[in-house]
């Protein structure tokens, strides 16, 4: 087995950190954590991070799509692992980039004993443990991962999504307080994780929204603030409005020293992955510079007001590359509603699909050969990828219709 360092080689070769040093920014006090070869929280730069959206499976593919994320930028490159045939590829990955590694595991944690040797951070969502081994508490899970990690010198990222927060929790609070929930969680994991003597570990807490990913992130900085922090908005969609979005988000906070880590998550096609990185250097140039505005609540208040398109990253999961297309083409076809306050959400996998959809007016998640149309939490039905736009059309036109009704 090639171990990580082996793998790297000379890391002082690595390309971004011919960017990184320049960039000064005011910090808040949070500890160290090491992934690989860079170093978050206690003063240290801002690292930039990006995600592959090839197929883990391709191997020649994804070790040349990790290593333009890092050409690009990327201190930190983020891997999907969700089968046996994923982390077997991860082996030869690994042996072909000196990137450092992140595997994002959702809802098969066990996996974490097959990757962890290859990788140097283990991202975990605290909404997904439940979905395997539903009998098992989620405690003995967590003690899983983190010896998985103690062994083999991974850090940890607890990674709380709006979207996916463990219904056990959800449940406690009101239907409109989606914060306090994501709050919680982060908070309990952060607790159990401290009692264990595993202080090796960043938290993330993302939002499809700016206001809130602004207002959570303040919120837990204010409870933890030792603990480093990974800011990005989940679902920002397509450039230029996803990065408008996370400007909107991650500029307050990085002023204000909250953040050690950022991810701008965009839509885009494999070939243009990089603009991620690319768009989180800017972020953090303009933020040293002051050319970031901090009226994140303008920001909020415009989106209320007008359309809201909604698509998640391109990653691996994406069952069909044809995702990246259908959610430009639903953009240029609802341009004649953009002055009414619907958001309109489109997911491209089962692990985002179901439920990050539930909070839009409609809600697209598309599978290999077909797309679900939401409405809510509604299921609508399931259309080819020829035919969901007219039937996309016909759900948002009676929504307008019905909004208009009311206002009269």
């Amino acid at each position: 087995m090639v171990s990580v360092a082996e793998a790297r080689g000379d890391s002082s070769h690595y390309p971004f950190r011919e960017w990184i040093a320049p960039v000064e920014l005011p910090r808040n006090p949070t500890r160290a954590v090491r992934i690989g070869t860079v170093t978050i929280g206690a003063g240290n730069p801002i690292v930039v991070q990006s995600m592959c959206a090839t197929k883990t499976t391709d191997v020649d593919a994804t070790a040349a799509q990790a290593n333009r994320l890092a050409q690009a930028g990327a201190g930190v490159v983020r891997l999907a692992v969700d089968s046996k045939r994923d982390a077997e590829a991860l082996a030869a990955i690994r042996r072909l980039t000196r990137a450092n590694l992140s595997v994002d595991l959702q809802e098969n944690y066990r996996l974490a004993a097959d990757v962890a040797p290859r990788v140097d951070k283990i991202r975990y969502n605290p909404g997904h443990l439940h979905h395997d081994e539903p009998d098992r508490p989620w405690q003995d899970k967590v003690r899983f991962l983190l010896e998985i990690a103690a062994r083999h010198d991974c850090a940890i990222r607890v990674g709380v999504n709006g979207g996916s927060v463990d219904p056990a929790i959800r449940e406690q609070y009101a239907p409109g307080d989606s914060m306090s929930p994501m709050l919680r969680s982060a908070l309990e994991h952060c607790e159990l994780l401290d009692s264990l003597g595993f202080d090796r570990y960043c938290v993330s807490l993302k939002d499809s929204d700016p206001a809130r990913v602004v207002e959570v992130n303040r919120r837990f900085a204010e409870e933890r603030p030792d603990v480093p922090l990974h800011l990005g908005v989940t679902e920002a969609g397509m450039p230029p409005e996803g990065i408008e979005k996370t400007r909107a988000a991650l500029g307050p906070l990085i002023r204000e020293g909250i953040g050690d880590t950022i991810r701008v998550s965009l839509t885009l096609p494999n070939t243009r992955k990089h603009e991620e990185v690319e768009a989180g250097r800017r972020l953090l140039a303009d933020v040293a510079a002051g050319r970031v505005a901090g009226a994140v609540d303008g920001v909020a208040d415009r989106d209320q007001r007008r359309l809201d398109i909604i698509s998640c990253p391109s990653c691996s999961r994406v069952e069909n590359e044809a995702f990246v297309e259908l959610a430009h083409r639903v953009r240029e076809m609802t341009r004649y509603a953009a002055d009414y306050p619907i958001t309109i959400a489109v997911m491209g996998c089962r692990v985002n699909g179901p439920g990050e959809t539930d909070d839009a007016d409609l809600g697209l998640w598309c599978g290999p050969k077909r797309v679900n149309l939401k409405r809510g939490p509604e299921l609508l039905g399931s259309f080819t990828y020829d035919e969901i736009l007219p039937r996309l059309k016909i759900e948002l036109d009676a929504l307008i219709s019905e909004r208009s009704e009311r206002q009269e």
